[in-house]
């Protein structure tokens, strides 16, 4: 056979796109696929077997519509694209998560679905539920809270409050972290799944879960009025008011539903009571609630029914699953605990062992600062031992000095003493002297007082024997020369004599008196000159007591 022929007998097939709440997926399709077929390869895709709460929606001129499983694919009205992109969403919600939930993966695309929605809001949360679903997605995504690796501004990349809350309170970013953190912190040792079971939990309890709104009215031209749809039944709300319904049927008590164009009709299982209708903007609508009702209403009566063989087998193997887990679970938390321990451990050991090197180095730093201290106290006891000789030294060169000044102050005081006595006796010389100089006056006084009278004497002697002369021996005026023989020319000139020894005397008394009285200026001079040496020395010598003073 040949290759074109080969080619010739392969089916035609078109590409879909589908896309998950966390990932997408592309499959090439058979072009008579029915929308089952497509549905059930993306379940084995995704490993999921809970299929009946799901399906895959498209948008088709604004309106949301779920792919029909009973019909071809490409029959359907579908968009006109390349790929086809369907989302892969949960279409049905249960009652009760956890008895209902019970694959992993199951869980976990609700998870990711309801954390959307109620990001998106889509369903209404309070800011305090709002926090604390915020710390079970965070447990889920990180685990357990680590302050060493979970620092601040860890979750500044995730989207975990509805802005409508973040524009209710004016808190900062960092605020927001750390209210959820505090929640995250207490969370400790909750698994994945347990952490999005326990999300899914809190949200189930919000008044808008798993319901799908449609506007409606009571006649064709007012839609005042919102239609939900959900796992219970069906509910009637005020345009304003989505959270309590003003009438409810539960899937038990309706008997029938059915529409004709626009109009939708609900008979209760009561005949007695009044069949409820009204209208809606477009057929394709009406269409869409019938589809939610009946898949609704058989989940209801399915829950209410002893589950079939293939439900039994899977809440078997979940249980088995969970026992498993949680055996794993506590194995792993054993070992986290035991890890743990062995690291606080091994902290303590490297705490310890830090210590020790640190005491170890500071004794060393101690060791090295002692030797430093013993040399530099070897120094400074060799510096103190120098210190001590030249101080011995100068002890000694000081006692020396001492006993020279002692010795010198003895010799002072001798001196002293001695000039004293020097200066008392120059004293009393002096003042010898003074009575020496004043009798010596007085007495060349009366010598001077005796030469005048005797030249006194003299000039009156000689006058009168001129007077004499002259009456007696006139003739010897003219003659001078007298003759050796006369008598009276003897006794003349023996009074000659007398009166020339007596002059010679006057003059050699007058000689001494002068010699005396020069031998007195020069002894008075030399006196002098001894008195200012005496006052000198004794200068010094006071002196040189007041520095011997200062030295002491």
């Amino acid at each position: 056979m040949s290759i074109r022929g080969l080619k010739k007998k392969q089916p035609k097939t078109f590409k879909v796109k589908i896309i998950t709440v966390d990932a997408e997926m592309e499959f090439s399709c058979e072009m008579k696929w029915k929308g089952k077929d497509l549905f059930d390869l993306v379940c084995r895709a995704l490993g999921l077997r809970e299929t009946w709460f799901f399906g895959l929606q498209y948008t088709l001129k604004g309106m949301c519509t779920w792919l029909k499983m009973d019909k071809k694919v490409l029959d359907q009205e579908i968009p006109k694209e390349d790929p086809i992109s369907f989302h892969f969403l949960a279409k049905f919600y249960p009652e009760k998560v956890e008895e209902e939930l019970l694959q992993e993966i199951t869980q976990h695309l609700f998870f990711l679905q309801v954390k959307k929605q109620i990001l998106d809001e889509e369903i209404y949360c309070s800011p305090e539920a709002t926090v604390l679903l915020a710390s079970y997605a965070v447990q889920a995504k990180y685990g357990d809270y680590d302050p060493s690796f979970h620092e601040p501004g860890f979750l500044a990349h995730d989207e975990l409050l509805p802005k409508r809350v973040l524009r209710q309170y004016q808190l900062t970013a960092e605020m927001w972290e750390e209210k959820i953190t505090a929640w995250y912190a207490e969370h400790r040792g909750i698994a994945r799944d347990e952490a999005e079971m326990n999300y899914l939990k809190i949200a189930q309890d919000l008044e808008m879960y798993g319901v799908n709104y449609f506007p409606i009215a009571q006649n064709k031209n007012h839609t005042d009025l919102l239609l939900g749809v959900d796992a219970k039944g069906i509910h009637i709300y005020s345009i304003n008011n989505r959270f309590s319904p003003n009438k409810s049927f539960e899937w038990s008590a309706i008997r029938n539903i059915s529409y004709s164009e626009k109009e939708l009709t609900i008979k209760p299982l009561d005949k007695k009571a009044e069949v409820f209708k009204f209208f809606s903007s477009q057929l394709k609508v009406n269409k869409l609630i019938l589809q939610l009702c009946i898949g609704n209403h058989d989940l209801f009566m399915r829950r209410r029914k002893v589950d079939s063989v293939e439900i039994q087998q899977m809440k078997a193997q979940a249980r088995e699953e969970k026992a498993r887990k949680k055996m794993e679970n506590q194995r792993l938390a054993r070992e986290k605990q035991l890890r743990e321990e062995a690291e606080r451990a091994k902290e303590e050991l490297e705490r310890r062992l830090f210590q020790l090197e640190d005491e170890a180095r500071q004794a060393n730093e101690a060791l090295i600062r002692s030797q430093e201290a013993a040399e530099l106290l070897a120094e400074k006891a060799q510096i103190a031992e120098e210190e001590a000789k030249l101080l011995a030294q100068n002890a000694a060169e000081a006692e020396q000095e001492r006993q020279r000044l002692e010795i010198t102050a003895l010799k002072t005081k001798e001196e002293k003493r001695l000039m004293e006595q020097k200066m008392r006796e120059a004293e009393l010389i002096a003042v010898k002297l003074v009575k020496e100089s004043d009798r010596r006056a007085k007495e060349a006084e009366h010598l001077k007082q005796d030469l005048h009278e005797a030249r006194e004497a003299e000039r009156k002697a000689k006058q009168k024997l001129l007077d004499i002369t002259r009456l007696n021996y006139p003739h010897m005026v003219k003659y001078p020369q007298y003759s050796p023989t006369d008598t009276r020319d003897a006794n003349f000139d023996k009074g000659s004599i007398k009166l020339d020894l007596k002059d010679i005397d006057l003059k050699r008394l007058s000689f001494e008196i002068e010699r005396e009285r020069l031998d007195y200026l020069e002894k008075s001079r030399k006196f002098e000159d001894r008195l200012k040496e005496l006052k000198s020395e004794i200068h010094a010598l006071k002196l040189e007591e007041k520095q011997s003073g200062l030295y002491s």
